[in-house]
């Protein structure tokens, strides 16, 4: 019998992606083998984002590879759609993670739930609802921490608002996102993929802003770290949403007109 290790997820030859399936091998293959800078740069090539202007129109397309080299973003003023996800259980705790080590941006830093990218394909580019986003949010959700759809459906997700920001990870890569905010109430199973995810924990508002504290005072190798959009929704916005959450009001404070320019 063929030896089934023990992280669900494997990566799709065809897409690029995680799939989160059991997967036989016929030898050993090890995490070194999938996080070897060379596959690595041609799953980054292959995925492909949506450009965008200021003003969110769609003005082209871009591999995920480009739309996070810095040198490109300077050069090109490459702007790419993407999305940040905030998931609360009933208990109105928010989930974390702790990206991978083998991220290309931010590795190791801590953020909300999931951050990732619509991708240039029909069902994510439908802008009607923000659907298109939802559809890539409910994606990423099984992909990075083994969420099944069936626990997140897209009509659940509330699209609160948007911000456009430019973040240099190191020398070579960055971000510039127009980030969509989408809120979820749900209580879920989560089994996170560990090429995506180092760690997880639910936080309640004070366990978070312990956690900002601790961010802000570190200046060591060991102090925590947090993704710069993450911080930004954290100074500018979060506080606010959460009381709409605890409310269960959170439609009241949805503003999909405004693009936040931080």
């Amino acid at each position: 019998m063929l030896p089934i290790y023990p992280s669900p997820y494997f990566l799709d030859p065809i897409s690029g992606e995680n799939s989160p399936v059991f997967r036989a091998f016929s030898g050993v293959v090890t995490m070194a083998d999938f996080n070897d800078d060379g596959i690595m740069d041609a799953v980054q090539r292959r995925l492909i984002c949506i450009l965008v202007d200021e003003n969110d129109r769609v003005v082209g397309h871009d591999t995920k590879y480009n739309c996070h080299l810095m040198e490109k973003i300077e050069a090109e003023n490459l702007l790419h759609r993407a999305f940040s996800v905030f998931l609360f259980n009933s208990k109105y705790e928010l989930l974390l993670q702790q990206r991978s080590k083998t991220k290309v941006t931010f590795p190791l830093v801590w953020t909300n739930t999931c951050c990732s990218h619509p991708l240039y394909r029909e069902s994510e580019l439908i802008e009607e609802n923000v659907l298109g986003v939802r559809n890539a949010a409910q994606r990423k959700l099984l992909d990075e921490l083994g969420i099944v759809a069936e626990d997140v459906p897209v009509n659940e997700f509330t699209p609160l608002g948007r911000m456009l920001y430019k973040a240099p990870s190191d020398g070579k890569w960055g971000e510039h996102e127009l980030d969509y905010l989408l809120f979820i109430v749900r209580d879920v199973k989560v089994q996170p993929n560990p090429d995506e995810v180092a760690d997880i924990k639910y936080v309640s508002r004070e366990e978070l802003m312990e956690l900002v504290k601790k961010a802000d005072a570190g200046d060591d190798d060991e102090a925590v770290k947090l993704s710069p959009w993450f911080r930004l929704v954290v100074d500018n916005f979060l506080m606010k949403w959460w009381d709409h959450v605890e409310k269960g009001t959170l439609i009241e404070a949805a503003d999909m007109k405004t693009i936040h320019k931080l």
